[in-house]
């Protein structure tokens, strides 16, 4: 698939085309793409160029949501594919991920979840608005070894050390390492509270790769 259908993958989603992005992720699993540079250079691409959107003030809340809903589309053909694919390859970890309780925001967690899945973890995405007990319950039954959450409002970020503070109260450190992330986030709180911090999509898929070696 050339660049040019990258291209219309990411206009797909830019312009909120739910039925574009889903038929473009079809014709990338029906050809012989590499489809983890289809997420990257075309669907994900398109959802970060949303996201810059928002942030500038030239797309509304009714761009942001289609944005994502295309970019949704197109992943819930691409990922089954992806984990056929790679059916028999050990993965490199377990992750689980989430929004933390009383962010409803989705859309960059989503997109490392995606990313994660793409570069050969098994991702159990718990959504939005997370309590923590769920995310550590979750994180217990599965084996995880990364728990991933995402918190965009500063008002939320508190529960990131509370996750933090719970997993080593349960006697999971050991095993299980906490990863944050979102735009209320920094390196430096991420020290403070004991986890380990991603400051974008492509960067978590760098650290959960150094986190499960």
């Amino acid at each position: 698939m050339s660049e040019v259908s990258f291209a219309e993958m990411k206009k797909a989603v830019v312009d909120g085309e739910v039925d574009r992005a889903r038929a473009l992720a079809q014709a990338a699993v029906d050809s012989d793409t590499d489809l983890i540079a289809a997420i990257d250079q075309g669907f994900a691409a398109g959802i970060r160029a949303v996201g810059d959107l928002w942030e500038e003030g030239e797309y509304f809340l009714p761009e942001l949501v289609q944005g994502a809903e295309a970019m949704k589309a197109a992943m819930a053909v691409i990922n089954p594919a992806l984990a056929a694919r790679r059916s028999a390859q050990k993965p490199k970890g377990r992750v689980v991920i989430g929004t933390v309780h009383g962010d409803l925001h989705d859309i960059g967690k989503t997109l490392v979840a995606t990313l994660l899945s793409a570069n050969g973890f098994e991702v159990y995405d718990l959504g939005n608005d997370v309590p923590v007990d769920t995310f550590v319950d979750k994180a217990k039954e599965v084996d995880a070894n990364i728990l991933a959450a995402s918190a965009l409002l500063t008002t939320t970020m508190p529960i990131q050390r509370t996750l933090v503070e719970t997993v080593a109260a349960r006697g999971m450190s050991g095993r299980l390492r906490v990863m944050v992330g979102g735009s209320a986030t920094t390196q430096g709180w991420a020290d403070e509270i004991g986890a380990s911090y991603a400051e974008n999509a492509l960067r978590a898929v760098t650290v959960a790769e150094r986190l499960s070696s």
